[in-house]
């Protein structure tokens, strides 16, 4: 039972999950798990005491546009639902606090599923921006999180220059979330402690988005930059960046590239 009295049931499957249910959300790390999932669910057909054309499958999970399709396109086939993507962004800070914005790939003809799926993401969310087509929340995704991976990276590095050159800290977050640097990784996700209240930073870096996880995202972004010919000039020194700090600090909050950079010099 959990806390506002609310009855959660506890099943042994994903495909129990789904048999016993109208909407199914998912939110896996890679794309791997993703396919797991679907394979453990469409089995077999899943049993008609629910309405098929009535059950939505609600993928949040940050992976590759191409796996999505893929998944989308069997649950299709089998006739065993409708398949949306909707990747979220905000982190922690916004799960805790309901303000995640969903960016949500599903086809128009959806129809009233559609706004059935916009309602339930409302739940945990402040904005449900439809991005297109099955596949294209997560093609809006990777490019944001292209810029949360470089944005990351220069916060730490102009608060670690700062500090260098002996500027107070809390001045120096104040002038940048005031001015043109100002950005989500500046403002809500600081580095240091105490700039932004409840980030990873006071707390060790814990509880935040992970590092692995960020640096998973760029390496997505990386690909479908490939895939399309897109050209992404800071990427390639980014992922070396990442890949370093992984090493060093899994598990914690990507902001902790802060901490590496006062270690690397």
């Amino acid at each position: 039972m959990a806390g506002n009295g609310i009855e959660i049931e506890i099943v042994n499957s994903p495909r129990e999950v789904a048999e016993n249910s109208e909407t199914i959300i998912t939110v896996l790390p890679e794309p791997a798990h993703v396919k797991s999932v679907f394979h453990d669910i469409l089995s077999s057909s899943l049993s008609l005491s629910l309405s098929a054309p009535e059950r939505i499958f609600i993928d949040c999970s940050t992976i590759d546009p191409s796996s999505s399709r893929e998944v989308a396109n069997a649950v299709h086939r089998k006739s065993q639902g409708h398949f949306f993507d909707a990747p979220m962004s905000g982190g922690v800070v916004g799960a805790r606090a309901a303000t995640l914005t969903f960016m949500l790939g599903a086809s128009l003809s959806s129809g009233h599923l559609l706004e059935r799926a916009t309602t339930i993401l409302k739940f945990m969310g402040s904005k449900v921006l439809y991005m297109g087509d099955q596949g294209m929340g997560l093609s809006a995704k990777l490019a944001n999180n292209y810029l949360l991976a470089l944005n990351n990276i220069s916060t730490a590095e102009a608060m670690n220059l700062g500090l260098r050159m002996g500027l107070n800290p809390m001045k120096l977050g104040q002038l940048i979330n005031s001015s043109s640097g100002r950005c989500w990784s500046s403002e809500t996700n600081n580095p240091v402690a105490g700039i932004s209240p409840g980030a990873p930073a006071a707390n060790d870096f814990e509880g935040g988005f992970d590092v692995g996880l960020m640096r998973k995202d760029l390496r997505l972004a990386m690909e479908e930059a490939g895939r399309v010919g897109a050209k992404l000039e800071m990427a390639d020194k980014a992922a070396e960046v990442y890949d370093k700090v992984a090493a060093r600090y899994p598990s914690k909050d990507h902001a902790v590239v802060y901490r590496w950079l006062g270690e690397a010099v």
